[in-house]
C-alpha cells in the first residue's frame, strides 16, 4: 500500500498539541465513498487557528487539518463522480471532525464534494478556496437582498485577507462603488488594484461606538465581528444589509436593537460549511464568471505542503496577504 505525506495533528497532553508532517497510508482515511487523489488545498484562517491550537476547532484526535480541497477522483462508489473528475470540497467538518485537504489524499463523501468548473484549473480553484467562496456567498446575499450599485457604496472589512481580497473583485465587477477597511496602510495599492475605491483604516470600525451611528453604505462584508460588526450596522442606510461571516476580531456582537428598528438594517448571517450543493454550485458560477485569471494571481501566493504548519502561524499574526495555495502533490 503506497503511502502519502500528511500533516498531522495530535494531543500532547498537558502540553497541548502537535502538528508535524507524516507520512500515511490509505488505510489511514476516514469512512467515504470517494477517495481523492489532493493536488491544491489553502490555508485559511481557520486552518491557522487549528495548526496554532488558538482555538478549540478540532474534535477527533488525531486529525489532518485543511478545510479544503481541489484533486482528482481515484475511486469512488458513489453514482455522481468517477475516476479521474476534477472535485472541489468546502467545508462539511473537513479539518475539524474529519481527515482534511493536508495530505495527499482524503476520503469522503461524495454529497459534500462539487465538480470543479471546466473553467478553472485545481491551483485557481483553490486560490479561490473557501475564503473565496464564502467571499460569493456574501456577495449574492447582498445582491439578493436587493442591493445594488445604484444603492451606494459597499465596505468590506479585514480587506487584504482572502475573503476580503475576493469579495472587493466581485463587487468591484458588478460596478459597485467598494470602500476597504484595514489595518495595513501599506496595503493601499494592492486593495486598489483589487479594485478598492477608497481605503479607510480599520480603527475607524474596531473600537466601541454609538448604537447609531452616521449612513454611510448600503451594505457590507463582514469577517471581523465584535465592535466591527456592530459598527458596520450602526453606519449602514436605511434598509441596508451586511453580511457577516467570520469572528478575527471576535465572536461578540457588542451591538444595540436602533439599526434594525429604526433603519430596517438585515444581518445576513453567512455559513460556508453547510451550505446546500446548489448554493455552493451558483457561488463558483458566480466567481468564474467575474473572477479573471490575473485578479487571482494578483491576490495568491504558493507554498509547498513543507510550509503549511509555519505559515499557520503568520496567518494569524495578521501577515498573510490574499490567498495562500498548498500544493500538496
Amino acid at each position: 500500500m503506497s503511502g502519502f505525506r500528511a500533516i498531522l495533528i495530535s494531543r500532547e497532553g498537558e502540553k497541548g498539541q502537535k502538528a508535524e508532517l507524516t507520512t500515511l497510508t490509505d488505510a489511514d482515511l476516514m469512512d467515504g465513498d470517494v477517495t481523492v487523489r489532493v493536488t491544491h488545498s489553502t490555508l485559511n484562517y481557520k486552518d491557522g487557528l487549528v495548526l496554532t491550537g488558538k482555538a478549540p476547532i478540532v474534535r477527533r484526535w488525531p486529525l489532518i487539518p485543511g478545510i479544503d480541497f481541489a484533486g482528482e477522483v481515484e475511486a469512488s462508489g458513489n453514482p455522481d463522480f468517477k475516476t479521474g473528475d476534477r472535485v472541489i470540497l468546502n467545508g462539511w467538518g473537513v479539518g475539524e471532525t474529519h481527515h482534511g485537504g493536508f495530505a495527499g489524499k482524503a476520503r469522503v463523501k461524495g454529497d459534500w464534494l462539487i465538480h470543479c468548473p471546466d473553467a478553472l484549473s485545481n491551483a485557481e480553484a483553490m486560490a479561490i478556496g473557501t475564503a473565496g467562496y464564502t467571499a460569493a456567498l456574501c456577495v449574492l446575499a447582498v445582491t439578493d437582498h436587493g442591493t445594488t450599485p445604484q444603492s451606494g457604496p459597499v465596505v468590506v472589512t479585514g480587506a487584504a485577507g482572502g475573503v476580503g481580497s475576493t469579495a472587493i473583485v466581485l463587487l468591484a465587477k458588478l460596478g459597485f462603488h467598494v470602500i476597504a477597511s484595514t489595518g495595513r496602510a501599506s496595503e493601499a495599492d494592492y486593495l486598489g488594484a483589487l479594485g478598492a475605491d477608497e481605503i479607510i483604516d480599520r480603527s475607524e470600525l474596531s473600537e466601541p461606538g454609538r448604537p447609531l451611528g452616521k449612513e454611510r453604505w448600503a451594505a457590507g462584508v463582514d469577517s471581523v465581528g465584535s465592535h466591527t460588526l456592530a459598527n458596520l450596522l450602526a453606519q449602514t442606510k436605511y434598509g441596508g444589509c451586511v453580511a457577516a461571516c467570520g469572528l478575527a476580531q471576535g465572536m461578540d456582537l457588542p451591538a444595540s436593537v436602533a439599526p434594525f428598528i429604526l433603519r430596517g438594517v438585515s444581518l445576513l448571517g453567512i455559513d460556508s460549511v453547510m451550505a446546500p450543493k446548489a448554493k455552493r454550485i451558483r457561488a463558483y458560477d458566480l466567481l468564474t464568471a467575474n473572477l479573471d485569471k490575473a485578479a487571482i494571481a494578483t491576490m495568491t501566493t504558493t507554498i509547498p505542503l513543507d510550509d503549511v504548519i509555519a505559515a499557520g502561524a503568520d496567518i494569524i499574526a495578521g501577515k498573510v496577504r490574499g490567498r495562500i495555495v498548498v500544493e500538496v502533490s
